[in-house]
């Protein structure tokens, strides 16, 4: 049980530093056309449509990551409550 909640906390906190890294690619120009952004596309775009399709941009500064990312990280907490009510 506790390898299995280990496994699912450590893949959240990669995911969360993904959506950074790919947050942070849009401020370089042609950063997410190499490899490794269309890698992040593929992965960080499915997750962030929902949010973007609730939270519209505010003029130019998209919030809907930084809302994804704090749900992510409830998520992670969320986990952690549940773990420690069954151990």
């Amino acid at each position: 049980m506790v390898l299995l909640f280990n496994v699912l906390s450590t893949a959240l906190s990669i995911y969360s530093w993904a959506l950074i890294i790919y947050i942070l690619m849009s401020w370089f120009p042609n950063a997410r056309e190499s490899s490794v952004g269309q890698f992040l596309t593929s992965i960080c775009e499915p997750f962030l449509e929902p949010f973007r399709r609730f939270i519209p941009p505010l003029g130019m500064i998209d919030i809907s990551p930084i809302v994804a990312i704090f749900s992510l990280r409830l998520a992670q907490g969320g986990l952690a409550a549940i773990f420690r009510m069954l151990m």
